[in-house]
């Protein structure tokens, strides 16, 4: 048995289903209306130089360019096609010629490995000591 009268609740003075949905309304129109600034995280202080370029930089004399293909011919010196034999005779004509010759070797991303290397041997055999070497994606010039 209960003796205690059940005590009904009274509605409260303020309705929190409608606050919260004012709430949500408020939230959305700021997000939507806030501008957002761009800072970098990692402030960076590049490094100056007080020395000015060296005279005649501009008119050095440019590398030769190797390029390995994929497909035959594989082997291009600036644009023109070469044979493996011609490609190891100009390379020590270069060499002979001016013995600061810098060399590139361009690579096909699908060219073999071994086409490379093969001028990689044939450079050093010319001798030509300044030589880099990438590869470029399959559409790119």
């Amino acid at each position: 048995m209960k003796f205690y009268p059940r005590r009904r609740r009274t509605a409260p003075t303020i309705i929190i289903i409608s606050l919260i949905d004012v709430l949500i309304v408020m939230v959305v129109f700021l997000l939507v209306t806030t501008t957002f600034k761009n800072q970098p995280s990692v402030k960076l202080t590049l490094p100056e130089t007080s020395e000015a370029p060296r005279n005649g930089a501009a008119n050095e004399k440019p590398p030769m360019v190797v390029t390995v293909a994929k497909t035959e011919p594989h082997y291009y010196v600036g644009n023109r096609p070469v044979t493996a034999e011609k490609l190891q005779t100009e390379l020590k004509v270069a060499a002979s010629a001016d013995p600061e010759t810098h060399l590139v070797i361009r690579a096909d991303g699908g060219a073999e490995w071994r086409l490379v290397v093969k001028v990689m041997e044939y450079a050093k055999l010319a001798p030509i000591k300044n030589m880099k070497a990438f590869t470029k994606a399959p559409g790119q010039q």
